[in-house]
């Protein structure tokens, strides 16, 4: 009787130990399981602002290069026009000194 007393102790003790653990456990997993949710969050929150900073930084980029290729076409365009204006300069030196040497 003695026997079975303690062997009946013995496992409602264990039983409360087992029961304890799992409760413990349980808690680890779900503060665990916060923990993992946050991280995630915070995961995708970071690829999002990556993601909206290279956009930005691609739009002006565009919007750069766009500027850079109008300053160049314009940049283009007045110096024809000055080549132009410079050969008609030339032009009308070589008719003048022509008309000059017509008249000596």
């Amino acid at each position: 009787m003695k026997k079975t007393m303690l062997a009946m102790m013995c496992a409602v003790s264990l039983a409360l130990a087992t029961s304890a653990c799992s409760d413990k456990a349980k808690e680890e997993s779900a503060t665990a399981k916060a923990a993992a949710e946050k991280a995630a969050q915070a995961t995708k929150e970071a690829a999002e602002k990556a993601a909206q900073a290279a956009k930005t930084a691609t739009q002006e980029a565009a919007a750069k290069t766009s500027e850079a290729a109008k300053e160049a076409a314009d940049a283009t365009k007045e110096a024809a026009n000055k080549a132009v204006d410079a050969s008609k300069e030339a032009a009308d030196k070589a008719v003048q000194a022509a008309k000059d040497a017509a008249k000596k």
